[in-house]
């Protein structure tokens, strides 16, 4: 039999986000990138989020949303952690209109799931290297906020 999966919950990365700036229809999608402009990290680890990244996002049709975020954080004993986030946002086509629109929207109701990747040299966090985690996000007007889960 094989094992069983489990996660544990480790971390929130809330991430404030700028403008979005819209590429236009590419072919494959809607392109948009949203810039990344601060933030925190609480629980376990915890730090903000460095005002240096996006979420560059694909809006397929029926509103399916590709993600692919890159950005960083700091830790608040100074380590720097480097975050690539993919994953999908997906739910009826009205609320994530609504969302798009910047109004608000229960994350209950939205598909949002994502799998991030860290890297850092600081000894300290190289189990965040070490381990596959997984997240539920949740999109505000002004924000994300990722709540992260390690996979047992």
């Amino acid at each position: 039999m094989p094992p069983t999966l489990e996660t544990k919950y480790v971390f929130t990365i809330t991430a404030r986000i700028g403008e979005v700036i819209t590429a236009g229809e590419t072919g494959i999608g809607v392109r948009r990138i949203i810039p990344i402009i601060g933030g925190e990290v609480t629980g376990t680890v915890t730090g903000t989020v460095l005002p240096y990244g996006a979420d560059f996002q694909t809006i397929r049709p029926n509103e399916l949303i590709d993600l692919e975020a890159r950005y960083a954080f700091e830790t608040d004993d100074g380590a720097t952690v480097y975050v690539e986030n993919k994953g999908m946002r997906f739910g009826p086509v009205e609320l994530l209109q609504k969302l798009k629109r910047g109004e608000p929207v229960a994350p209950e109701l939205i598909y949002f799931r994502t799998v991030p990747k860290f890297e850092t040299g600081h000894e300290k966090y190289r189990w965040l290297m070490q381990h596959i985690f997984v997240a539920s996000a949740a999109r505000h007007a002004d924000r994300v906020v990722i709540d992260v889960h390690q996979v047992m």
